[in-house]
């Protein structure tokens, strides 16, 4: 609750949680939050955890208010239209015709109780093909970057683009190697909590988390370092997740996507490529082809 309290005052928001005891799909939590979602009939958004982008929440509220339909879903160009599916608007409109496969976000009016109901419910497969019927669904399109980073590769991918966006949005916010030695490339961000030793080479694509400690003559790039995580004297980390309070031992050296949980320990000297670790680990021993350690 005390962290709740430290969200909520951070962003500005009032947040409420609504809990399955069963799983309901994509569309049944939406009817097991109605009376929440009712209460003042505003518009609300439903968001996949998944996704990175810099959401348009404001232009795309004024978007769905003025067309006046029942939902906007938001849409985004990629490259694989084949792994996410495609809308098909109506004679060059926004009004959504048709689509396969599932879309991305979704803002509505109101959860309407022949639509949606409480039980294991698909929102891409049932209500959102009745709404399209309907002529109820438009689609607005994202502009800049957007990325499903369900899987750890996508999620270091989705990472860099995140940082890369930072470099328009929120330049201030990265470390600068006009004030850092230790920068190596651009687009690292460095929580103000975290230690960084001597003669060490960051970046590009790097984000230390609070309470990180970096020894000396430390090599990191394209990696995320989460609170408390330490990275002892000349490892050397490419292409990694590194988790809440892991260790990595002196001269270790991590690389092909490896993946550390909470609480994961690499003793010195050791390499990992490609490893997805469980927490609470010790890893004494080389592990030269991807493998999950449990």
């Amino acid at each position: 609750m005390e962290k709740l309290a430290e969200y909520e005052k951070t962003y500005g928001v009032k947040i409420t949680f609504s809990l399955e005891t069963e799983p309901l799909g994509t569309a049944g939590p939406l009817a097991l939050a109605r009376e929440i979602l009712k209460k003042d009939n505003t518009p609300f958004f439903v968001l996949n955890a998944d996704v990175i982008c810099n959401y348009p929440f404001n232009q795309l509220l004024k978007f769905h208010q003025s067309h006046g339909k029942q939902g906007t879903i938001v849409a985004t160009k990629v490259e694989e239209w084949n792994k996410y599916g495609v809308i098909v608007s109506r004679h060059e409109t926004t009004q959504i015709d048709r689509f396969v496969e599932k879309p991305r976000e979704f803002v509505g009016n109101r959860i309407n109780a022949d639509r949606i109901e409480l039980r294991a419910m698909s929102i891409e497969q049932e209500v959102f093909p009745s709404m399209a019927s309907e002529g109820q669904l438009h689609m607005f399109d994202l502009e800049g970057y957007w990325m499903d980073v369900g899987q750890p590769k996508d999620y270091l991918t989705g990472t860099c683009l995140y940082l890369s966006s930072m470099t328009k949005r929120n330049p201030e916010a990265l470390a600068l190697p006009s004030a850092h030695s230790f920068i190596h490339a651009g687009n690292v961000l460095i929580d103000p909590t975290a230690t960084i030793g001597e003669n060490c080479k960051i970046g590009p694509n790097v984000v230390i988390g609070p309470n990180c400690v970096i020894g000396d003559g430390v090599r990191l790039q394209r990696c995320v370092l989460f609170s408390g995580s330490k990275v002892k004297d000349h490892a050397w980390i490419k292409s990694a997740i590194i988790g809440w309070n892991s260790t990595v031992g002196k001269w270790g050296r991590l690389e092909g996507v490896t993946i550390l949980g909470d609480d994961v320990y690499v003793r010195d000297e050791i390499y990992v490529n490609g490893g997805s670790v469980l927490p609470h680990k010790v890893i004494s021993a080389n592990v030269e082809v991807p493998q999950i350690i449990m």
